[in-house]
């Protein structure tokens, strides 16, 4: 009985230590593959059709602002008024009255110069496989500059690559270390998650809605979508309300 349990427990620790090993190993594999496509130089950002920029909360518990927030927003606002993208599509959640993260990032960006005709909100941008698979199959999203903190962005890029979703990588001024030693081990974790999306579980976004498909007008053509993520056989609608448009996002 003793040895059984001696061998168990050295499984268990070749197992935890393999385990370990897969993760780092994964973890590396993901940020080298995206190095090349990563900078946050903004003259070394080839000239895109939209920005898409990754939605956390505007303040903090303490009710400061957030740096990671900031960083996203001085991003972006960099990123337009140096004319290296055309439009923005802000996608994150929107969980109440008080908590909206397209529209306090719609806000930052108007108070950083951006003009709101150019800005469109994503309420529905959940996790950041919402926000890519809603980007690429609801607005129609084929290029884009995916705006977000360093330690984000390798993720975001494998997964704009696995649902089709041609990206580069822009991020601002990195967070102090001693402030992101968190996220980034939080960071490591919602990679495997992410694996686990992608090759195991074939995870579909939590809405789908309505397409919207941004033409050079800047006004969205508006396609029904089910939520198998296919549009409906001749199906063309109009904007239902509440449905936001571009050219009325000042409403918000």
């Amino acid at each position: 009985m003793f040895r059984f349990l001696k061998r168990l427990l050295r499984w268990g620790i070749l197992s935890l230590l393999a385990g370990v090993l897969a993760l780092v190993l994964f973890n590396v594999w993901l940020v080298g593959r995206s190095s090349a496509r990563v900078t946050p130089d903004s003259a070394a950002v080839p000239r895109t059709p939209v920005a898409l920029v990754m939605g956390t909360s505007r303040r903090l518990d303490n009710g400061q602002i957030n740096p990671y927030w900031r960083s996203r927003m001085d991003a972006t606002a960099t990123l337009y008024l140096a004319g290296r993208v055309e439009k923005i599509l802000v996608s994150g959640s929107h969980t109440s009255a008080y908590y909206n993260e397209p529209r306090d990032m719609r806000e930052g960006l108007m108070q950083r110069g951006v003009p709101a005709s150019v800005i469109t909100m994503d309420a529905s941008g959940l996790r950041t496989l919402d926000s890519v698979i809603r980007a690429r199959e609801i607005f129609g999203v084929t290029d884009c500059v995916i705006v977000t903190d360093d330690y984000h962005l390798p993720r975001s890029l494998w997964l704009a690559d696995r649902r089709g979703l041609k990206a580069t990588g822009f991020h601002g001024r990195p967070v102090p270390w001693r402030t992101s030693v968190w996220m980034w081990g939080r960071e490591w974790l919602a990679r495997v998650n992410a694996a686990l999306d992608e090759w195991v579980l074939d995870t579909r976004a939590a809405h789908y809605g309505e397409r919207r498909t941004l033409s050079g007008s800047g006004k969205p053509a508006v396609k029904r979508i089910s939520h198998s993520g296919m549009p409906e056989a001749g199906h063309e609608i109009s904007p239902l309300p509440g449905t936001l448009r571009q050219e009325d996002s000042n409403r918000r």
